[in-house]
């Protein structure tokens, strides 16, 4: 007879799950009843925070949520960080986890793993948790899972399944029907309040942002139609193609492109929180939007967060955008402003391009190697130098290739297993997998390192692009800067290359571009991960000599 743990993997598989991230131990052995029998492949982290990052870059290449089995008890507490990432970025994850008997909930016995209330635990990183107290309660609480991910906006979700209920039985719940939602259409009276109000702007302008990824298409086309010119948040990056002419790029916290926003008379903000860390990353106040301004979200509390709009449209945001579109096809073409649009867009670009200093167009340069010898890479970032200029200067051909732990949340050590999670998302086929680039600092390094074991074992050919300063170097000049002594900042830096290499992992060091894109190329014919070892000092000197 089928247990309720053995029952949950088939439903998962019925929802489409093909990878499960997780560290057995014996308070979810019962989940693993049914795994080995299954079309699922599961995954194993060296830490279950690792584990959450994992399904982060495994939902963010897949476009679908990443699903992982955790024990109760210290499980939960360590993959807290990455639901955190996870719930700042819209993320769709699913965390199945065990916890205490039903007769023990809450007793305070001291039984092992235990908490006093696990579910409160986690409750402010995830869109709801779920505890199951019988086995009929499963299909309810999946269906329920997958309606967020699926209609509303996708965040993680936890689903505790108490020891006693993981072992009832529950054959009469197979063979169980998956329950999919559609997402929310547009309303008619708010599209064509919100058309006419586009159609007689003279100077429109579009702010994009990660919840718009799947609207590339009429986005595209409304911004043409417009002629409005349209700026990208870092997790937007590829929504329109660096080509495009109205794109310009996601600098919305430079003096120049706010000068852009603000000549603007109607604004259109789309699946974006128009946040601090993509609208002020100096943290210096200042972004502005004098002129009207228009909002679309699936997430109706968002569209009246940090700016107030004039119009607000609860929607998901292609369908929204391709309505919008149509609505406006049907009124008189619009008249722009004179240099606005693509010429607008172009000026911009060229002001910003003459503004870069060495430093920056050296990490640029680091960044435009890797895409010259891969163009098809997915580049999964941490904090770390190389990412912040990229954020700034660095545009992507399409969506889902550029995405990092600087925004938002800003965990360290995320994007050594996202990279990993991403490889094993972004394709149904290995040999149509693109290559996954972790650009990470030495000091990020360290937080999520022997997660290099895992892409051994998972033989993922995880390219790891190290950027070695010897320490917080970032966070040292902020100290400096703010007559701060620096304390804590200037770490002991190990042996890189050994310590992949003890792992598993093939390692070596480049000191200039050529070099880079050969150890590139012998990195994506293995079988496992390389880590490419780059000092900054000898790289910045090497790129401006």
């Amino acid at each position: 007879m089928a247990t309720c743990g053995e029952v949950l993997v088939k439903l998962l598989e019925g929802y489409g799950v093909d990878h499960v991230f997780g560290i057995p131990g014996v308070h979810t052995v019962e989940l693993y009843r049914g795994l080995a029998g299954s079309s699922i492949r599961h995954i194993t982290p060296r830490h279950e925070q690792g584990a959450g990052f994992m399904a982060d870059g495994y939902a963010r290449t897949r476009g679908k949520p990443g699903v992982c089995f955790i024990i109760t008890g210290p499980g939960m507490t360590n993959i807290t960080t990455a639901m955190g990432q996870a719930y700042a970025d819209s993320i769709p994850m699913l965390v199945i986890s065990s916890v205490q008997s039903r007769d023990q909930l809450g007793g305070g016995r001291g039984k092992l793993h235990e908490l006093p209330n696990q579910a409160a635990l986690v409750s402010g990183v995830a869109a709801f948790s779920q505890t199951l107290m019988s086995a009929d309660a499963l299909p309810q609480a999946l269906a329920r899972a997958f309606a967020v991910f699926d209609g509303a906006r996708p965040r993680p979700v936890h689903i505790e399944i108490p020891l006693d209920v993981l072992v009832e039985p529950a054959d009469h719940l197979l063979p169980g029907r998956p329950v999919r939602s559609a997402r929310a259409g547009a309303a008619p009276q708010a599209v064509a309040a919100m058309a006419e109000r586009l159609a007689k702007a003279r100077r429109p302008l579009i702010l994009a942002g990660g919840g718009a990824l799947a609207a590339g298409a009429p986005l595209a086309l409304l911004a043409e139609h417009l002629q409005a010119p349209v700026a990208l948040t870092i997790n937007a990056k590829g929504l329109l193609p660096a080509s495009h002419p109205l794109q310009i790029g996601s600098t919305q916290s430079l003096v120049a492109t706010r000068e852009l926003v603000e000549e603007a008379d109607v604004v259109l903000a789309i699946g974006t929180e128009l946040a601090e860390t993509d609208y002020d990353v100096t943290f210096k106040g200042g972004f502005r939007i004098p002129g009207s301004l228009l909002r679309i979200d699936i997430d109706p509390d968002q569209t009246v967060r940090n700016y107030l709009p004039e119009l607000a449209l609860v929607a998901d945001a292609e369908l929204a955008a391709q309505a919008v579109l149509d609505a406006l096809r049907q009124l008189p073409a619009p008249v722009r402003a004179e240099g606005w649009g693509v010429a607008r867009a172009q000026r911009l670009r060229e002001a910003l391009a003459a503004s870069w200093d060495q430093p920056t167009l050296s990490q640029t340069r680091l960044l435009t190697g890797i895409l010259e010898r891969l163009p098809n890479a997915i580049l999964v970032g941490d904090s770390t130098q190389p990412v912040y200029t990229g954020n700034l200067t660095l545009d992507m051909p399409a969506p889902r290739r550029w995405f990092n732990a600087s925004t938002g949340y800003g965990t360290l050590g995320y994007a050594l297993p996202a990279a990993m999670g991403a490889w094993l998302g972004c394709a149904e086929k290995i040999s149509e997998r693109a290559p996954a680039v972790c650009l990470i600092g030495d000091g990020g390094m360290q937080f999520t390192l022997p997660e290099l074991a895992s892409a051994v074992e998972a033989q993922v050919p995880l390219i790891v692009l190290l950027w070695n300063n010897q320490g917080y170097e970032e966070i040292k000049k902020y100290m400096v800067n703010r007559a701060i002594e620096p304390v804590g900042v200037d770490i002991h830096t190990p042996d890189f290359i050994g310590v992949a290499q003890a792992l598993g992992a093939d390692a070596e060091h480049v000191a200039d571009v050529e070099q880079l894109q050969a150890a590139l190329g012998r990195a994506v014919e293995r079988k496992g991960p390389t880590l490419i070892q780059v000092d900054q000092n000898q790289w910045q000197a090497a790129v401006a000599g």
